[in-house]
């Protein structure tokens, strides 16, 4: 049976992607103002959104 995979994995992984080219930071919103833009599209929404309405960014997944 194979173990759960760890943070030094996850750690090791990452290493991985970015020695490869890849970016491997969290996107988050942006912020213009007072509003969260979206790192997508660019559309601003309230400081409540918890996703895109245009393009149904999501910036938990």
């Amino acid at each position: 049976m194979a173990a759960e995979p760890s943070a030094r994995d996850d750690k090791l992984f990452d290493q991985f992607l970015a020695d490869n080219g890849h970016d491997t930071t969290p996107v988050r919103w942006e912020r213009s103002y007072n509003k969260l833009q979206c790192p997508d599209c660019g559309a601003l929404h309230d400081e409540a959104a918890t996703d895109c309405s245009v393009c149904g960014w999501d910036p938990a997944t």
